[in-house]
């Protein structure tokens, strides 16, 4: 038997069971935590907290996002297994792994060289080869690939960014973090949810978040 695998079960196995606990119902999203561990995406001397609810650092003043706001942004975009799904914000690659076991095709943008290259070694580490990398501005959003089912931003905006509506599909959905002021703290930030309307785009607040500052053209200055 393998220890460490046995190991890695039990503990992807409480995560999903953390997560449920915490208002996580939809089960597409609970098997799609349960098959990524999140040991290879964070530093190696923080790796004992990888199952923590905080965000860690991953180098170049950005974060792995907790484990409950991975999953309650992939449940508020409404995976079916089918489709495409823009994420602006690679980081370290973990939320670009559970998205690619709910949607056909991932494409992740992220303006920091160094994290992309690193994110793409760690999402083909694990055999997942239906995620795709780009390096630019996010704000932009990668319109080649455009219509998306769903938009997901890892980062806190000032505003809703206009060409990341335009990339929805009708009845797409985009999930971006708002701010009042550049969140250097991580503070008064709210999930909205955007469902985009021929007759009119319907936004949801789904309550407070903490995610560092979307920066380039449609984010906050450096």
């Amino acid at each position: 038997m393998n220890t460490r695998a046995t190991g890695d079960r039990i503990k992807l196995q409480r995560l999903a069971q953390q997560l449920g606990s915490r208002g996580i119902k939809d089960e597409k999203v609970l098997a799609a935590m349960r098959s990524v561990p999140r040991e290879p995406f964070v530093e190696e001397g923080l790796r004992a907290q990888a199952y923590s609810e905080a965000s860690l650092p991953i180098g170049e003043q950005q974060t792995i996002s907790q484990p409950w706001i991975v999953a309650r942004m992939c449940e508020l975009a409404g995976p079916d297994f089918g489709g495409r799904v823009l994420e602006i914000g690679t980081g370290s690659g973990y939320h670009a792994s559970v998205l690619s076991r709910l949607f056909e095709q991932v494409y992740s943008v992220e303006r920091i060289v160094s994290l992309s290259q690193k994110a793409r070694g760690n999402v083909r580490a694990l055999g997942i080869e239906n995620v795709h990398f780009k390096i630019f501005d996010g704000g932009y959003g990668w319109s080649e690939f455009a219509p998306y089912k769903a938009v997901i931003v890892a980062a806190a905006a000032p505003e809703i960014p206009t060409p990341l509506i335009d990339q929805l599909e009708e009845g797409g959905k985009l999930i971006v973090p708002l701010a009042d002021e550049r969140p250097s703290a991580q503070r008064n930030q709210k999930l909205v949810r955007v469902i985009k309307r021929e007759s009119g785009n319907v936004t949801e607040d789904h309550g407070p978040c903490r995610f560092v500052p979307l920066t380039g053209k449609f984010g906050w200055s450096r």
